[in-house]
């Protein structure tokens, strides 16, 4: 009978596993210029819940990233479920690595190889990538 319980929560694990890499991935670029902020950790929870994660385990899901990112030395890892993800989806997340790049109101180069790089693994045209940068820093543009 306990059985159902134990199963159920690896189900959910499995289930939440996307939204861990994802997580991880963006919590690897808000830390690449060595200044994890509040207003960064904001933007991942944000993005994972427009992503459709469920209020309900979004704590653990997000500790969970923050431990996965932690303990793993690539990127790869958090962007293998991803780049089969349809572009919408992809896109998304595109969003939130610039936010959270743009978040301190500064870019480094460290970040804007992160970001050539990210492009190349989630399969985007790095048009795309640079379109959605510049309507985050200049939103009047058309």
């Amino acid at each position: 009978m306990f059985d159902i319980f134990k199963n159920n929560k690896k189900n959910v694990i499995k289930d939440n596993n996307l939204y861990i890499n994802v997580g991880a991935l963006l919590i690897h670029v808000a830390k690449i210029d060595e200044n994890y902020s509040e207003k960064e950790k904001d933007i991942i929870r944000k993005t994972l819940l427009e992503l459709g994660l469920t209020k309900d385990v979004l704590d653990s899901v997000f500790k969970k990233s923050e431990e996965t990112e932690k303990n793993s030395n690539q990127i790869l890892a958090f962007t293998k479920e991803v780049k089969n993800k349809d572009e919408e989806f992809k896109i998304k997340i595109v969003k939130a690595l610039w936010k959270i790049i743009y978040a301190d109101n500064v870019s480094d180069m460290y970040e804007m190889s992160l970001m050539r790089r990210l492009t190349g693994l989630l399969y985007l045209d790095p048009k795309i990538v640079g379109d959605i940068k510049n309507k985050l820093i200049n939103p009047s543009d058309k």
